[in-house]
C-alpha cells in the first residue's frame, strides 16, 4: 500500500529523473527570456477594455441618433465640467471613431507594458489637462467631444519621454513614432488653429484644443515620469 507524499500524490504522480533540467556541469539550466514585453497581456487586457468602452457607448449614441454628444465638453459652463471626464468616450461619428481609435489602442499599449500604475498616471493627467484646456479656451456655444486629445498626450508622451528618462529603449521608440506620426502635431495642432484664428468666419470641426493642451499634458507626464525614474535609479545606486 502506498503512502501519500506531503503534496497529496501517489505512486502514479508524476517522477522527475536526477539531475532533469541541469545542464552538463551540473548547474541549473537558464530560463529563456520572451522576446515580447512583460506586461503585453496585461496591456493589452486594460487598453482593450477602454477601446470597448468606447465602440458601446458609440453605438449607444448611435442609436440615439447622437444624443449623447451634449454631454461634451461645453466650454466656462459648469455643467461643461462634466464633460472633461465624458469627452474622451463620446464621438461624433463612426468615422470620428476610427480615427481615434486605432491610434489610441497602439499609443496605450505601448505605454502600459511599462506599468499599470504609469499608464493610469498619465492618463489621468493628459485626459484632466486637454479637457480642461478646452473648456477654458474653446469657442463659445460649441461642444467637443472625442479621443483625440488623449492620443495627442500619449504620443507626446512616447516621443519626449527618452529626453528625461535617458534610456535608449525610450529615445529609440520616440523617435520611430516622431517620423510615422510627427505631421500629425501640424496638421492637428498648428494649421487648424492658424486656419481658426484667421478665418473671418469659421466652423470649427477639429479641436485644436483638445490636441494642444492633450500634448501639454503628455509633456508634463513625461517630465514628471523622468524625473521619478531618476530618483529611483539614484536610490538602487546609492
Amino acid at each position: 500500500m502506498s503512502t501519500p507524499s506531503q503534496f497529496g500524490s501517489s505512486d502514479y504522480g508524476s517522477y522527475t529523473p536526477p539531475g532533469y533540467g541541469l545542464t552538463p556541469s551540473g548547474s541549473a539550466a537558464p530560463a529563456k527570456k520572451s522576446v515580447l514585453p512583460e506586461n503585453l497581456k496585461t496591456a493589452i487586457i486594460v487598453v482593450g477594455s477602454l477601446a470597448a468602452v468606447m465602440v458601446i457607448v458609440q453605438v449607444v449614441n448611435w442609436a440615439m441618433d447622437y444624443r449623447l454628444d451634449q454631454f461634451g465638453i461645453e466650454p466656462r459652463t459648469w455643467s461643461g465640467l462634466w464633460g472633461v471626464l465624458a469627452a474622451p468616450f463620446i464621438h461624433g461619428s463612426w468615422a470620428h471613431l476610427w480615427s481615434n481609435l486605432i491610434p489610441l489602442v497602439v499609443m496605450g499599449v505601448l505605454i502600459t507594458v511599462g506599468g499599470l500604475r504609469q499608464f493610469f498616471a498619465v492618463t489621468v493627467l493628459v485626459w484632466l489637462v486637454s479637457g480642461l484646456g478646452v473648456w477654458l479656451v474653446a469657442p463659445s456655444a460649441s461642444v467637443t467631444v472625442g479621443a483625440s486629445g488623449v492620443v495627442f498626450g500619449w504620443l507626446t508622451f512616447l516621443i519626449v519621454r527618452g529626453i528625461w528618462t535617458r534610456t535608449w529603449q525610450h529615445i529609440l521608440l520616440g523617435l520611430v513614432l516622431l517620423v510615422l506620426y510627427g505631421s500629425l502635431f501640424w496638421t492637428g495642432i498648428v494649421r487648424v488653429a492658424a486656419s481658426d484664428v484667421t478665418a473671418i468666419t469659421s466652423i470649427q470641426t477639429v479641436s485644436w484644443q483638445a490636441h494642444l493642451f492633450g500634448a501639454l499634458g503628455g509633456l508634463l507626464a513625461a517630465f514628471l515620469v523622468g524625473r521619478a525614474d531618476a530618483g529611483r535609479r539614484r536610490a538602487v545606486t546609492a
